[in-house]
């Protein structure tokens, strides 16, 4: 869980040729500081501080535990499984309460599949299949705004095969020519679903693409 300490050997090597003596003090402040910035990370926030320090004095003096280690385990895999049909119930409804209102404006259009796109610019070109390659500019968002990938960052399109993306992408782009690019706001169901991906995009996600459809490489 902390990775100040990596190399015990190294520190305490040096501090025996330095003769320095250990401040104990700032050394637990230090360690408490590392275990507090993991369990904010993890999503603890509303932990109870008094029982949590008890806990670990008990650990360090050898006292007697409150429960037993295996019902600790149990209580922690508990709460985050809680704590995680929660957020994924959350995500879901915000995805819900969104799509249903973008589908109110004027230039949305929504497919059966629950797609929803936005022209911002018409192509000319050709239009490809489901099993055509394709080169395009990108960037996507969560409904909050925030960017998790963009090509144009990188300063490089991307290129890939229209079956070998998610759902949402496979539909969208056939409706686009070369030349177009458009706006694809894609429930969970055409994005990544329960699985999510990397840490950026939480399971249970709606997203938001802007796609330039730039060549179709049949």
């Amino acid at each position: 869980m902390l990775c100040y300490v990596t190399n015990k050997k190294r520190i305490f090597a040096r501090y025996l040729t330095n003769k320095q003596e250990i401040n104990m003090d700032k050394f637990s402040y230090a360690i408490g500081l590392g275990i507090g910035q993991n369990l904010m990370s993890m999503g603890a926030r509303d932990i109870n501080v008094d029982d949590f320090s008890k806990a670990i004095k008990d650990v360090l003096t050898q006292s007697p535990t409150a429960i037993t280690h295996t019902e600790a385990r149990d209580i922690v895999n508990k709460y985050f499984e809680e704590m995680e049909t929660k957020i994924n119930a959350r995500n879901i409804e915000q995805g819900k309460v969104f799509l249903t209102e973008n589908a109110k404006k004027e230039n949305i259009h929504t497919t059966p599949s629950g797609l929803q796109y936005e022209i911002l610019k018409e192509g000319t070109g050709n239009k490809p299949s489901a099993t055509d390659k394709v080169r395009c500019h990108y960037e996507g968002t969560l409904l909050d705004g925030t960017l998790f990938d963009s090509s144009y960052k990188r300063g490089e399109p991307a290129v890939f095969g229209l079956n070998q993306v998610i759902p949402g992408w496979t539909e969208a782009l056939q409706l686009m020519a070369e030349g177009a690019k458009y706006r694809i706001f894609l429930p969970h169901e055409l994005a990544y679903g329960a699985q999510g991906a990397g840490e950026m995009i939480p399971p249970y996600s709606a997203l938001i693409f802007t796609v330039e459809l730039l060549e179709v490489l049949k």
